[in-house]
């Protein structure tokens, strides 16, 4: 009788140690996930050139060659450079509209194209950009910087070609936030085999081309008058000098 009791008293011991296992197995299967991490944008104090990329929608709908730059103005200008291993490419064709849209994990920031084609010239109507980006200070409260710009023939440029710019193009979409694109190259409705096409030169680049050639010029010029009027006084007094 004895040893039965002392067999069972180990049995119930072990049995026991059985459910306590079980039980702390039990609480850590049943402890919360971790929240997930959501990506953010982190803002920078100071400016630095933009990565390049070419983005893409169908072989023969839009392509766009730029690097991007988000200014968000929050007491100072902070700078945020679009990185392009991050964005995800979607959009939209049609014949006569098209919405290249650029977008980062999370929906932390946006920037959306709408093309439109009217007649024989294609141009970008609409520009709307955001982004969310980490606080720029500590304790400061998350925020969103949204705008839109809307233009009658933004980078316009005739059907079969592109518009390149190889100065800054600073677009402002709202008084909070700016979009800096440079260098831009863009074609959009015609594409011939992805390929772009005859290259229509931006204002701001003609001018600092043609600026230099026009004041090379203009100084060449005045020291032409001036040599040919020198050589003019000079022959009129020698004539003096025949007559005496």
């Amino acid at each position: 009788m004895m040893l039965k009791a002392q067999t069972g008293g180990w049995c119930l011991i072990i049995l026991a140690i059985i459910a306590g296992v079980q039980l702390q197995e039990n609480q850590r299967s049943v402890q919360p996930a971790s929240e997930p991490h959501i990506y953010r944008p982190a803002l920078q104090p100071t400016e630095t050139a933009p990565p390049i990329e070419t983005y893409k929608l169908d072989k023969s709908c839009i392509k766009a060659t730029m690097g991007i730059q988000y200014i968000v103005i929050e007491k100072k200008a902070w700078y945020y450079n679009l990185e392009p291993s991050r964005v995800r490419t979607g959009g939209s064709c049609g014949e006569e509209a098209a919405v290249l849209s650029l977008t980062l994990p999370d929906n932390a920031a946006s920037l959306q194209l709408t093309f439109r084609k009217k007649g024989n010239i294609f141009y970008v109507s609409n520009l709307t950009a955001h982004v969310s980006p980490l606080p720029v200070c500590q304790g400061c409260s998350n925020k969103t910087y949204s705008g839109v710009l809307t233009n009658d023939k933004l980078f316009a440029a005739a059907d079969g070609q592109s518009f390149k710019c190889k100065s800054e193009n600073l677009l402002q979409t709202s008084p909070e936030l700016r979009i800096r694109l440079v260098p831009l190259q863009i074609q959009a409705f015609t594409l011939l085999k992805g390929h772009y096409g005859k290259e229509v030169e931006c204002w701001a680049d003609f001018t600092q081309r043609v600026i230099p050639i026009i004041l090379g010029a203009t100084v060449v010029g005045l020291f032409l008058i001036a040599v040919t009027t020198s050589l003019f006084i000079k022959d009129r007094h020698r004539e003096g000098y025949d007559r005496l």
